[in-house]
């Protein structure tokens, strides 16, 4: 039997469609995802309760592997939350594993890197299906361009050309440990990025720049100069986020 009087702490492998959510944090009557999550909790374990989540999630973005954490006092085994969660929760919210972990481990801080995924719809008619889960590009895309884009992000950069403002002191040096491309058929595309960590929009604002070079509208050269420029106006605009998925987080 688990003491209660001892406190735990619980962590959550999470998957989650981000459509008709304002985002991952909490927020006054909006329905958000930490909220929804949150409000179960509370009904499993009679209070408040917080959960941390490795980064947030912008409005309508998705999650293939959100890692979050909690702090509780309760007997309930993680195989009880994991079932009883998945039983109060809307189909658009799916607790995939459950765990204890030491009472220091943090989601967020504890995340050594972060990958995402872009997923792009590239067909001159859009999907109905898919909607709300790629960005819809209807000429055709120069992938040997785009890839050299990817090319030029990896390693380590200040990343102030594609960070939407919000915190003007944060460090927008980041290192980019992984950016590729692969064909999941002839009109799917899917772009996978790993780093330290991500600012504010970086990956949809990326996109919003690679699409430029895979239009032509842009070529290398021109992306180079607007990642070295720390210029957010030179970059392009910043992709949708029904085609960006929390695809891992790594510790």
């Amino acid at each position: 039997m688990v003491n209660k009087k001892e406190e735990k702490n619980i962590k959550l492998i999470i998957a989650y469609d981000g459509t008709g959510y304002f985002g991952w944090q909490r927020q006054f009557e909006q329905p958000t995802i930490q909220g929804t999550i949150e409000e179960k909790i509370k009904v499993m374990v009679g209070k408040p309760v917080t959960l941390i989540a490795s980064g947030r999630t912008d409005t309508g973005v998705h999650a293939l592997h959100q890692v979050a954490n909690f702090r509780v006092f309760s007997t309930l085994t993680p195989s009880v939350f994991l079932k009883g969660l998945n039983s109060l929760l809307p189909d658009s919210i799916i607790i995939k594993e459950a765990e204890y972990v030491s009472l220091d481990f943090h989601a967020r801080y504890d995340a050594k890197s972060k990958v995402y995924e872009y997923r792009i719809y590239n067909e001159k008619l859009p999907s109905p299906f898919l909607r709300h889960y790629t960005w819809h590009v209807s000429r055709l895309l120069d992938l040997h361009a785009m890839k050299e884009c990817l090319e030029v992000v990896k390693g380590i950069h200040d990343f102030s050309s594609f960070y939407s403002a919000g915190d003007g002191k944060i460090n927008p040096v980041r290192n980019m440990i992984q950016a590729e491309i692969s064909i999941q058929d002839s009109h799917l595309l899917s772009f996978n990025f790993e780093a330290n960590g991500f600012l504010r929009h970086m990956v949809r604002n990326i996109m919003g720049t690679i699409v430029q070079a895979g239009l032509g509208e842009i070529n290398t050269a021109n992306f180079i100069e607007i990642l070295k420029s720390k210029d957010r106006q030179k970059a392009g605009v910043m992709a949708p986020p029904g085609g960006l998925y929390l695809k891992d987080v790594k510790y």
